[in-house]
C-alpha cells in the first residue's frame, strides 16, 4: 500500500511530466489499437477469401511422364509419342463416380462433350482456317474437328465456367429454363448460331452422328459470347457452333454408340490442398492411367489476396516500428526523470526504504499512468479503427455483390442466380463470397484489448529498465553528497 501511496502523491507532484508521458502512451496506444484491428480485419479477409474458392482439382495430362524417352529428332520417336498419346485409357462418368468416393473429396461436378453434325440446322461458317469448334481437344477418340457442332453437357450449374466466368451471357431464356436444363434433350444456343438459322426460342433442332443417327433438342436458351472486337479474324466467333445442354444428354448419346467417342472434364471438391497428393495416388489405385496427374486450383485461390496480404505485411510493419519509435522516446524521459529525481531516491534510501520497493514505485508510476492512457487510446482508436476497417470490407462486399450480379446476368437472372441446386451456393469460380461480412462493429474485440495491454506492460516494463538499474546503482550517501 505504501508504495502506491507514494507512486499516486509522486503522479500528482509531477502533472507535467507525467501528463507528457501519458500523451506519448496515448498515441502509441491509439496507433496500436487502429492497426491491431486492420491487421485481424486483413486477417479476416484473407481467410474469407481463401474460403471462397473451392479447393478443386481437376485431371489434366502428366505432360513429363509423356514426353520421357522422347526424341523429337527421329521419326520413329515421334511415332511412338503419338501412339503413347493415342493409347492413353480414357476415363467414364463411372469411373468419375468412383473416383470421387473418397474421404478426400467433398464433392464434384463435370463436363461431358461430344461433336455431332446438323440435321436441319447448319452450320454457321467459319471463314478462317485456324477458327476450330468449341472443342475440348484432349482424350481418345477425339472427333471435333471433323464435325459441324460441339454439344457441351455440363452436370450442374457449378461446371458452367463459361457463364460464371463471363464467357458466355444469356440474352434469351424461356421461364422454366433452368426447371428443366440438366435432364432431358434441352439446349442453348449461340445467338449467332439461332440467327444464322432463324432459330427462337423453344424451337426444335435436330442433329446427328457419322452413323446417321439423330437426336432432336429444344432451345430453351440463347447466349452470346463476349469477346473483344477483332479477337478473331472470323465473322463469328469461336463459339458459334457450340451448344450447350447437360452431361446426361451427352451421356445417353455416348453411350448409345460405341463408336462415338466423347471428352469428359470432372472437377472434384476436397478437403484440403495437402491432400491432393494422397488423393492422385488413390485415383492411380481405382485405374486412372498415370499419363493424367491431378492439378488443384491453390494458386488462383491465393492470387487473389496479394493485396490484402500487403496491408497485413504494412500493418505489421508499421506497428514493429511504432513500438520501437515508443519504447525508445519513454525510454529516454524515464532516464531524464530519473537523474532529476537523484535526491529523491537518495532520501527514501537513507530512512531505510528498500531498492525493491523504490523500484516497484517508479514502475507502479509509470504503470497507472499507461493504464489511464492506455484505456483513452483504446477507445480514440476503436473509433477511428472501426471507420477505417469498415471502409476496407465495404470494397471488398461492393465487388462481391456485383460479381453475383453480374453472374446472375451471365445466367439470364437480372433478379440473381438461378436454383443452385443440392449445394446450395455458387462459390469458387473467382467469385470472393465475403457478403458474412456485413460490417465489423466489434473490430477491437476482447483479442485486440489483449494485446494491447500487453504491448503497454512491454512498454512500460522497457521504459521502466533505466529505473531499475539507476535505482540499483546509486549510493544515498554519494547522492546526498552530491547534492549538499
Amino acid at each position: 500500500m505504501f508504495i502506491f501511496k507514494n507512486a499516486w502523491i509522486s503522479i500528482k507532484r509531477n502533472k507535467g511530466r507525467n501528463i507528457l508521458i501519458g500523451i506519448i502512451i496515448l498515441i502509441i496506444a491509439c496507433a496500436c489499437t487502429i492497426t491491431l484491428a486492420i491487421k485481424n480485419t486483413a486477417v479476416d479477409l484473407i481467410q474469407s477469401y481463401k474460403s471462397a474458392y473451392d479447393k478443386e482439382v481437376t485431371i489434366g495430362f502428366n505432360r513429363e511422364n509423356m514426353m520421357k524417352d522422347f526424341d523429337p529428332s527421329q521419326e520413329e520417336g515421334r511415332t511412338n509419342a503419338r501412339e503413347r498419346f493415342d493409347n492413353i485409357a480414357s476415363y467414364t462418368i463411372s469411373d468419375v463416380e468412383k473416383f470421387a468416393d473418397s474421404k478426400y473429396i467433398d464433392s464434384y461436378y463435370y463436363t461431358y462433350g461430344v461433336g455431332l453434325n446438323g440435321n436441319n440446322i447448319e452450320k454457321a461458317e467459319i471463314e478462317s482456317n485456324n477458327d476450330m469448334p468449341n472443342g475440348f481437344g484432349h482424350g481418345k477418340g477425339n472427333n471435333f474437328s471433323t464435325t459441324d457442332f460441339t454439344l457441351t453437357g455440363y452436370s450442374s450449374l457449378d461446371a458452367m465456367s463459361e457463364f460464371i466466368n463471363g464467357t458466355y451471357t444469356m440474352n434469351e431464356i424461356t421461364d422454366n429454363a433452368w426447371d428443366v436444363a440438366f435432364d432431358g434433350n434441352y439446349v442453348f444456343i449461340n445467338q449467332e448460331l439461332a440467327d444464322y438459322n432463324e432459330l427462337h426460342l423453344n424451337d426444335k433442332i435436330q442433329l446427328k452422328d457419322d452413323d446417321g443417327n439423330t437426336y432432336e433438342f429444344e432451345i430453351i436458351g440463347i447466349f452470346k459470347e463476349n469477346e473483344e472486337e477483332g479477337q478473331t479474324m472470323s465473322m463469328f466467333s469461336n463459339s458459334a457452333n457450340a451448344l450447350v445442354t447437360n452431361a446426361n444428354a451427352v451421356n445417353s448419346i455416348v453411350s448409345g454408340n460405341e463408336n462415338l467417342k466423347g471428352d469428359l472434364y470432372p472437377t472434384f471438391i476436397i478437403d484440403s490442398y495437402d491432400h491432393v497428393e494422397k488423393l492422385q495416388d488413390e485415383f492411380y489405385e481405382k485405374g486412372l492411367d498415370e499419363n493424367f496427374v491431378l492439378q488443384s486450383n491453390e494458386e488462383l485461390a491465393l492470387s487473389g489476396v496479394s493485396s490484402i496480404q500487403n496491408i497485413n505485411s504494412f500493418a505489421t510493419t508499421f506497428l514493429i516500428l511504432t513500438l520501437i519509435i515508443g519504447g525508445v522516446v519513454l525510454f529516454v524521459i524515464n532516464m531524464i526523470n530519473i537523474r532529476e529525481r537523484k535526491y529523491e531516491i537518495g532520501v527514501l534510501r537513507t530512512i531505510g526504504i528498500s531498492k525493491l520497493k523504490l523500484t516497484m514505485q517508479f514502475v507502479s508510476e509509470l504503470a497507472m499512468v499507461a493504464v489511464v492512457a492506455l484505456i483513452l487510446g483504446a477507445g480514440i482508436g476503436a473509433v477511428s479503427s472501426k471507420g477505417i476497417s469498415n471502409s476496407l470490407l465495404a470494397n471488398e462486399i461492393n465487388s462481391s455483390n456485383e460479381r453475383v450480379e453480374e453472374i446472375g446476368k451471365n445466367f439470364g437472372n437480372d433478379g440473381g442466380m438461378p436454383n443452385r441446386g443440392d449445394r446450395g451456393e455458387m462459390r469458387g469460380k473467382g467469385m470472393p463470397v465475403v457478403q458474412a461480412y456485413d460490417s465489423i462493429d466489434a473490430v477491437v474485440d476482447i483479442k485486440v484489448l489483449v494485446e494491447l495491454l500487453g504491448i503497454g506492460l512491454s512498454l512500460v516494463l522497457v521504459s521502466s529498465i533505466a529505473s531499475m538499474v539507476s535505482i540499483q546503482r546509486f549510493s544515498p550517501l554519494t547522492i546526498l553528497k552530491e547534492r549538499s
